[in-house]
């Protein structure tokens, strides 16, 4: 493809893992265009209650470019930067009215909810609070980050309503 024909478009960079800040100044110092999209969550430390701004897709920025080899490569060069997500034939563009949402999103001082940390059915351990320790199956989002936890015993379920930070998610049984 003739590099007059290339198109600009925004992609996704996978990044290594907390690297997200570090992938955005590079990118940012080498005058490219780039969008890491951050809310304002609470702490997960427990000896504190502070508000501390986190990216909405850990992992992962946004790039805008028209994958000119060498700028591609600058791209992959960076520190942190693992690959753009894409399939065999290459990267694959993310559609302008999805940027377009996630900078509205994030603009506004609203929470917002990913819902992708738990599934219906899920297996969870319990491993902060008084539950600490209990397994269990995840049943829903309460909501104010309380979730809703089925244990069971002795052929019954009893359901208890835990902080979402306090759980994590098991891997499932493999029969």
């Amino acid at each position: 493809m003739p590099f007059d024909t290339l198109k600009s478009a925004w992609y996704v960079l996978h990044t290594k893992s907390r690297f997200e800040n570090v992938v955005f100044t590079g990118l940012c110092k080498k005058q490219l265009d780039v969008f890491l999209p951050k809310v304002t969550v609470r702490s997960k430390r427990k000896d504190r209650k502070k508000m501390i701004r986190v990216p909405l897709f850990p992992g992962y920025i946004f790039v805008n470019t028209d994958l000119e080899p060498n700028r591609h490569l600058q791209i992959l060069k960076t520190v942190g930067a693992v690959k753009l997500i894409g399939n065999k034939g290459g990267p694959i563009p993310v559609p302008d009215e999805t940027m377009a949402s996630l900078k509205i999103m994030v603009a506004t001082e609203q929470p917002i909810t990913t819902g992708t940390q738990f599934s219906k059915g899920d297996r969870v351990l319990v491993v902060h609070g008084p539950f600490a320790g209990v397994t269990g199956v995840f049943s829903r989002y309460k909501g104010e980050g309380r979730i809703v936890v089925y244990i069971e015993a002795l052929g019954q379920f009893a359901a208890v309503e835990v902080d979402e930070d306090d759980v994590e998610k098991l891997p499932p049984i493999l029969a």
